[in-house]
């Protein structure tokens, strides 16, 4: 955002409604607010007089409503605006003490060719900065920028880029060009968050930050149209979005007069159009709700869902298996999970359609099929057949394959009703219903949002406040104010509820449709009021940015959108101040690496956790698992004390214990013990202070997909791919045929022949391969065996003299035992 776009921002968003102000610095979401940190100060309002500053704190200019603050000390300072009528906020900022003082800043080229990405990277200080920096536009480095990153690279600075999930790194192979590192990274759908990390390495005592970003395929905005026309919610009603819940980068946002669609956090974007031939004038300004989908954006317009797309603006109903019209909702999954472990054949579902009485589910391609009416839910559940059953809501869940089902109920619906939940796991298909009920009036409205979390977590709200259920519906309540009730619109003139946020450490923004917010955290029971940051009368919406920071996006009169970083953590540490709010331990520790993790046969995972806590407190951690009873598990605990503060360490092991040669029927066996468990661990106390809520993995127990077995010595690469074939004697057979057999070689399946010594004796050596490359020689038995009939070799040793105790398995009695199978399945499945 340039200066002057700044500045009409903030003579808009000051036009009218009570005054404000706020603050800003010259790094990217507030990562530095540190003793050298340029800290903005802004007031809206016509009441200014000057700015009240600790001693140790210079402002350039007291009497500006616009000024520069500087604190040359940590700590926290009381900062406000000194006014001529009643009192402003005062705000508390945490100022730092740090040794970080610069940031990476980098550019991505998209090769489609080889499917790699060009990352540039360079160090810059934003304290000295160009504009273009800043604003995250810049193309090249600037002169400064230039100067920094050579003087870093010479004292040994050398960026790697560290991808989160599969833990690569790459680095880059070329000399520095121009004050910059070039770094080649291969294009992941399933590794796209990755992190610019450099080395330890200090110019003038600073380091550099580490920095978060998200590299996927390259995304595209789906283009305007010239005489195409707006697509908008009705007039004067509240901003409704939604985003990838993989790529929170690309999203889309509905508002009284346009559609915006973007791909980098609305930095840039396009005006969403609909052809003027499909939708009549009041249709185009209906927009109840939208969803936004690899597949395009989804509308629900009038009862009627419609996508528009790179292909087009349609209808979606029969032709899809969706109803023509009645729909009453649509949702889409709101937590990240690339890996999740599928029993069933299928891919899980992206999108929920529901009407009165049916639930649709949707898949990638926009395939949909009907999951299950009311009157199917009612045998069910043991519903009475006579009661009144409607579907309120369907949301999907913190779990990767569950998904949520909000149930009216009621047998004389004049007054009251009764909410269910049940959750319907995609994987075993199975119904359960939960241990919640929930009475209301029969004509309310409630929204839920499930939380990141191992056992099922969610909110629930109407108009006026927020019911909690955590730890899979045993902590339940409603969130209490400082003022001793659940009223958040007694708090904030009267004001409802427009958007409930939750990020992945667990904290709670609840926005009211006059921008003030209340701030909780999941496991805690109350909410505070933080400072106001928007005038009442702006529209805004908040977004998480692909950094993991909050952000706030504004829909301005002119039928534009303008963003703006929110400083959540600063704005939260300043109300626990006033407060005196803390946390009730020091920290809290863990060795899960990883959010995913596959369990073989035979294998088990080791994994700590750790929580220092002042003495006399009798703080713990507590381990919590959701999904099928299938792994067991060992605890470890040590605690250590000195200097009035406890470590408590706890080291958990996950097996299984089960014995797969000594059952009759192996494949049950196996498909019994093999599932996807949740774990989630949590301090035993906590509060609106802590930095995390809680760690939660998955721990899949099955065969991964991603593994494979080869012969050692096997190459698919390093010889000439021709056609070649040999001849088996027909003397040789084990049938005895009239003609000799031909056999051709598959070069795809069997790769390279190898070269041995024919009197040389061979012996194969399985390997274990996983999409990260060699991972292990396989210890197991195996079994080799001829697959065209033929019966002209013998073995080197008898069954005796291997040491076996009972006679093995032979080609014969497997033949015998297995006659409706093809020759080469009578062993069993194959894996190679």
């Amino acid at each position: 955002m340039s200066a002057r776009e700044v500045a009409v921002l903030l003579l808009w968003l000051s036009c009218c409604g009570s005054a404000l102000w706020r603050y800003s610095t010259n790094s990217p979401n507030y990562r530095i607010f540190s003793t050298r940190s340029t800290i903005k100060l802004e007031y809206e309002g016509t009441l200014f007089t000057e700015w009240s500053v600790p001693e140790t704190c210079f402002v350039l200019n007291k009497s500006s409503p616009t000024t520069e603050l500087r604190c040359s000390s940590p700590g926290v300072h009381a900062i406000k605006p000194i006014v001529t009528g009643p009192d402003e906020e005062e705000r508390y900022l945490f100022v730092e003490s740090s040794h970080t003082c610069f940031l990476w800043y980098y550019r991505a080229r998209h090769f489609l060719n080889n499917l790699t990405q060009l990352i540039t990277v360079w160090a810059y200080d934003p304290e000295s900065a160009d504009p273009d920096e800043l604003l995250g536009n810049a193309e090249e480095p600037s002169i400064n920028s230039i100067v920094l990153s050579t003087q870093m690279a010479t004292l040994g600075q050398k960026p790697v880029i560290h991808t989160i999930l599969k833990r690569k790194v790459y680095s880059s192979n070329e000399k520095m060009r121009r004050g910059t590192w070039r770094i080649v990274v291969p294009m992941a759908k399933d590794d796209a968050l990755k992190e610019i990390r450099g080395n330890q390495v200090t110019f003038q005592d600073c380091f550099i930050a580490d920095f978060l970003i998200l590299l996927t395929f390259p995304l595209l905005t789906i283009p305007e149209i010239p005489g195409y026309l707006p697509i908008s919610s009705p007039r004067g009603s509240q901003l409704m979005a939604s985003w990838d819940a993989c790529v929170v980068a690309s999203a889309v946002l509905v508002t009284d007069m346009e559609t915006f669609h973007t791909t980098d956090s609305f930095k840039s974007w396009t005006r969403i159009r609909v052809p003027p031939d499909i939708l009549s004038d009041d249709e185009r300004r209906s927009v109840a709700h939208v969803i936004l989908l690899r597949d395009g954006i989804v509308f629900l317009i009038n009862g009627v869902l419609y996508v528009r797309s790179f292909h087009g603006f349609i209808r979606l109903g029969g032709i899809i298996n969706l109803p023509d019209g009645g729909i009453t909702g649509i949702s889409s999954r709101k937590w990240c999970w690339i890996n999740y472990l599928l029993k069933a054949k299928g891919r899980r579902s992206t999108l929920a359609v529901w009407t009165e009485n049916e639930i649709y589910l949707g898949s990638i391609l926009l395939k949909f099929a009907r999951l299950v009416t009311t009157t199917e839910l009612k045998n069910i559940l043991s519903l009475s057949v006579t009661a009144t059953l409607t579907i309120d809501r369907v949301e999907y869940t913190g779990h990767p394959l569950e998904i949520a089902v909000f149930l009216n109920y009621c047998t004389v619906c004049t007054v009251t009703k009764k909410i269910f939940l049940v959750i319907y796991n995609e994987d075993t298909k199975q119904w359960v219903s939960q241990d919640f009920t929930l009475d209301a009036p029969i004509d309310s409205v409630t929204m839920p949002h499930f939380t990141f979390s191992a056992l099922p977590g969610l909110l629930l709200w109407n108009k006026h406040s927020i019911y909690y259920c955590y730890h899979n519906f045993t902590f339940t309540g409603i969130l209490q104010t400082p003022a001793g009730h659940g009223n958040l619109s007694m708090l904030s003139n009267d004001s409802i509820i427009h958007e409930v946020f939750i990020d992945y450490y667990g904290a709670i923004l609840v926005k009211m449709e006059n921008n003030v917010i209340f701030y909780s955290k999941i496991n805690t029971r109350d909410a505070v009021k933080l400072h106001l940051w928007t005038n009442y009368t702006t529209r805004a919406f908040i977004f998480l940015s692909t950094s993991g920071q909050t952000y706030f996006l504004y829909a301005l009169d002119d039928g534009t959108i303008q963003i703006q970083d929110y400083p959540l953590r600063l704005e939260a540490q300043s109300i626990a101040f006033t407060t005196k709010d803390k946390c009730p331990y020091m920290a809290f520790h863990n060795s899960v690496a990883h959010v995913f993790y596959f369990l073989d046969k035979g294998e088990a995972l080791t994994v700590w956790t750790q929580i220092v806590y002042p003495e006399n407190t009798g703080l713990y951690v507590i381990v919590e698992s959701y999904g099928p009873k299938i792994l067991q598990e060992s605890h470890e605990i040590s605690f250590e004390a000195a200097f009035g503060y406890c470590t408590k360490t706890l080291t958990l092991t996950f097996y299984q214990n089960v014995d797969y040669e000594r059952i009759s029927d192996y494949f049950e066996t196996q498909h019994n013990h093999t599932g996807l468990v949740l774990v989630q661990f949590r301090p035993s106390e906590y509060s609106k202070a802590c930095p995390i809520a809680q760690k939660v993995f998955q721990i899949a127990v099955g065969c991964d997909d991603k593994k494979f077995i080869a012969i050692k010595g096997f190459s698919k690469k390093g010889c000439h791919h021709h056609d070649f074939s040999y001849v088996i004697e027909k003397s040789y057979l084990r049938h005895q045929p009239s003609k000799n057999l031909r056999v051709r070689y598959i070069w795809g399946e069997y790769g390279c022949p190898l070269r041995l010594d024919f009197t040389e004796k061979f012996q194969p050596v399985v390997q274990l391969f996983d999409d990260n490359g060699y991972v292990k020689d396989v210890e197991a038995n195996f079994i080799v065996w001829e697959i065209h009939g033929r019966d002209d070799y013998s073995f080197n040793n008898t069954m005796a003299q291997s040491g076996c105790l009972h006679e093995a398995q032979t080609w014969k009695s497997m033949i015998e035992l297995n006659k409706h199978l093809p020759l080469e399945e009578v062993w069993g499945p194959e894996f190679l």
